[in-house]
């Protein structure tokens, strides 16, 4: 048996019932070892198969373990934590990767790379091995996403499933993503913590498989999309919201006064309804974002930035204060409306004159709210118990008393000791 301190690379196997093509796949990937000259393993980090992948993988010579957590990122993270290897490639069991190709990944690891990714588009798609959704619409938007998010200009192929890293680097990121959008959330979080990230040509081939792919394309993508979203608050929502309650400021500053023509264009209230929606709508944009930009930081899933400290505006105190200051602005405006309408006799007004008043004060009131309770949020966000989660103790139930042959002090002392158990 090889030493576990001589082995170099280790292929991973995510498997949910893979009886058809597992086996080729791990004789592939041995021979691909062997014919590279590296001391190696495949690990095959098993779901939960009930049609016989694990013999069939042993068989082959794989060392097979099990995946408690149901889900492609809970196997890989299983297969992560117990591969010997000081690299990993990982890929699909349904043979439909160039898992008889493993020398170029391997070349990129030795080379001090810290994740390689392979590309299909590069390496070559056969007919029939990716469906035209995937191809032409899911993938290129995707992976365009991660690359204007994320900076990862060098990467064009996003969810490539083959793909090879350093063990212990990715070790060290603490991922934790169960299901399929595990694949994002590896290239995302070692593109923030800075690591080197290349890409490699590999094929992809149908697969082998004769049920449906475990892969749903609707609810997966979207799982995609949404972890971009989410880990991306600064560009997805903190950004443009500040554009957008800047331009609403800007409309409520210019038309509050009066009517603004900009040439045969004339702007009146009915602008300065949208200005206001553009402010509220920005501003909640912003603390949305800066919440998202709070629960990363917390929960370790980012790293803390020097550019982080403008979310500081969301502990309680400055919320609280920020937000008291709109209300009272607010409710000043409107004083000063209903000032005004008590002046006419609380009659008709003019509706024009009396909105220029009343929307910017409704808008600072609402604004004023919205702030306040967002730092609330914020707060109860950083909180931290400093004791462990008190353990509920069930106490056992009591039988009705039934006759017993021993004396009534035994029964006593008896059942005495069942309740103080």
């Amino acid at each position: 048996m090889t030493n576990e301190r001589e082995i170099e690379v280790t292929v991973l196997l995510p498997c949910l019932n893979e009886a058809e093509t597992l086996e080729t796949c791990v004789r592939k990937a041995l021979r691909s070892l062997g014919e590279c000259g590296v001391v190696g393993e495949v690990l095959v980090s098993d779901n939960g198969s009930t049609d016989g992948s694990q013999e069939l993988a042993e068989r082959a010579g794989a060392r097979v373990v099990h995946a408690p957590v149901r889900g492609y990122g809970g196997a890989l993270l299983n297969g992560i934590d117990q591969a010997r290897g000081r690299y990993i490639i990982m890929a699909d069991g349904d043979d439909s990767y160039a898992l008889s190709d493993l020398g170029p990944f391997i070349e990129k690891l030795r080379a001090g790379h810290d994740v390689v990714m392979g590309n299909r588009f590069r390496g070559g798609i056969a007919p029939g091995a990716m469906p035209p959704l995937h191809r032409w619409l899911g993938n290129p938007v995707l992976s365009w996403l991660g690359r204007m998010l994320f900076g990862l200009s060098g990467v064009r192929d996003f969810h490539c499933g083959m793909r090879g890293f350093n063990a212990e680097r990715i070790r060290a990121l603490g991922l934790c993503m169960p299901g399929m959008e595990f694949a994002s959330e590896l290239v995302v979080r070692a593109s923030l913590a800075g690591y080197d990230i290349v890409e490699v040509p590999t094929t992809l081939s149908p697969d082998g498989r004769s049920r449906p792919p475990h892969l749903r394309t609707w609810r997966d993508g979207w799982r995609h999309l949404r972890f971009l979203l989410v880990f991306a608050p600064r560009k997805t929502l903190v950004r443009p919201g500040g554009a957008l309650a800047l331009l609403g400021l800007a409309g409520v500053g210019v038309l509050t006064p009066g009517p603004l023509a900009l040439g045969p264009i004339r702007l009146d209230v009915a602008s300065l309804v949208y200005a206001c929606l553009m402010v509220l709508v920005g501003a909640q944009l912003m603390l949305f974002g800066g919440l998202a930009e709070i629960y990363g930081r917390q929960e370790r899933l980012v790293p803390p930035r020097a550019s982080d400290r403008w979310i500081r505006l969301l502990r309680l105190e400055t919320s609280a204060t920020v937000g008291l200051l709109l209300l009272a602005t607010g409710g000043a405006g409107t004083g000063a409306a209903v000032w005004h309408w008590g002046l006419d006799g609380f009659g008709d007004l003019n509706p024009l004159a009396t909105l220029r008043v009343v929307l910017p004060s409704a808008t600072a009131i609402a604004l004023g709210v919205v702030v306040l309770f967002s730092g609330l949020v914020g707060s109860l966000l950083t909180l931290r118990p400093t004791h462990p989660t008190p353990t509920v103790v069930r106490q056992p139930r009591r039988e009705p008393e039934l006759p017993t042959t021993g004396s009534p002090d035994q029964h006593d002392t008896a059942t005495d000791s069942v309740l103080a158990g």
